[in-house]
Parts: C-alpha cells; sequence; structure tokens
C-alpha cells in the first residue's frame, strides 16, 4: 500500500480510538464506570460493537487506556513547561506551579465513582508516572541546588518528595489563588536559608 495511504489508515485508527476512549470516560462520568456497556459506547461513538472489539476487549481496559493517555499528557504538559525555561530554579518553579494546578485540576475526577474505580487498580501506568515525576523534579532541583536556586543542605531526594507531597493538598484547595498560595509556601521550603 501506498505510505499516504498507510498514514490514512493509521490516522483513521487514532481518531476512532481516541472518540471511544474520550466517549467512554464521558459515560463513565454521567452514569458510573460499572453502568457503561460496550453497546453505549459503540452507540456513542458512532460505530458498530464488533469494530469496538477490535479495539478494546472491555469497558475496564478502556477506562485505563483513557486514564494512561490522560496521565502521559499531564506528563508531557510537565515536560513542555520544563523546556521553556532556562534558569533552573525558573524551570524548578515554573514545573512545580504546573504540577499544582493539574493536581488541583484533577480534584473533581479524584471524587468521583470513576476516580475510585481507576484508583482502586491503577496499575503500573500510574506507578511509571509518578516514577517520571520524581524523577523530573529530583533533577530541576539538583540543578536549582547546583546554581544556588534551592538549598543543597537537605538531599534533592528528600526535597522532591518534600514538594511533591506538598503539592498534593492542591487537589483539596478551592480555588487557583489558593494553589499558588501553597506553591509559594513550598517554594519558600525548597529555596536556601537566608543568612
Amino acid at each position: 500500500m501506498p505510505k499516504l495511504w498507510n498514514e490514512t489508515i493509521e490516522a483513521h485508527r487514532r481518531d476512532v480510538r481516541d472518540a471511544i476512549l474520550d466517549s467512554t470516560a464521558a459515560l463513565a462520568t454521567e452514569k458510573g464506570p460499572l453502568s457503561v456497556t460496550m453497546s453505549q459506547i459503540a452507540e456513542k461513538v458512532g460505530i458498530g460493537r464488533a469494530t469496538l472489539y477490535k479495539y478494546f476487549p472491555d469497558v475496564e481496559a478502556i477506562l485505563h487506556a483513557w486514564h494512561a493517555r490522560e496521565i502521559a499528557g499531564h506528563l508531557a504538559q510537565l515536560t513542555e513547561v520544563r523546556d521553556r525555561t532556562d534558569r533552573p530554579g525558573a524551570r524548578l518553579e515554573a514545573v512545580l506551579e504546573a504540577y499544582a494546578l493539574i493536581t488541583h485540576e484533577s480534584h473533581g475526577h479524584h471524587d468521583t465513582d470513576l476516580g475510585a474505580f481507576l484508583h482502586q487498580d491503577s496499575g503500573n501506568h500510574l506507578a511509571h508516572a509518578h516514577q517520571h515525576l520524581h524523577h523530573m523534579i529530583q533533577e530541576l532541583v539538583t540543578e536549582a541546588a547546583g546554581v544556588g536556586d534551592a538549598r543543597d543542605d537537605i538531599p534533592p531526594a528528600e526535597l522532591t518528595r518534600y514538594c511533591l507531597s506538598a503539592l498534593a493538598a492542591a487537589r483539596t484547595l478551592p480555588s487557583d489563588a489558593a494553589v499558588r498560595r501553597l506553591l509559594t509556601v513550598t517554594l519558600a521550603g525548597v529555596r536556601p536559608p537566608q543568612n
């Protein structure tokens, strides 16, 4: 087959897969993850059930694939934020701010039936994402400490745990302004002590 044809087919498959993921997440949010059927998904997407089964074996697999895509998107967003800034301290601050805002935005997700369903058996993709996030933040802390933008009297791994634990509270805060205040307090603990 010509290359253009293959690319067109692959693009179509990606579009169908994305439509399946988005439609399933919407149905699961509306009805609860245990109430969604493959027939409902196929109807909402506008495909046959046989086609749907070519992509996924069941609703649970679709929801986990949607969750993995969401997490990958968040990591890509953090990487993009990191790569837009040069100075180590500014990079650390920008990534921590983006992480705090992402965490805050996902607060509604965690309090739903869908959130409970996804986090009861979060699988390998969530553990891998946490590892990736921890590694990214630790590298940024290390770089910032190397130029005096972060304290060097505490090991970077400990400062990373501090940042991620502190900013996890963003999930429960009522506004973006509250998240930014939390970020300010967190960054104050990361910066070198003033003599």
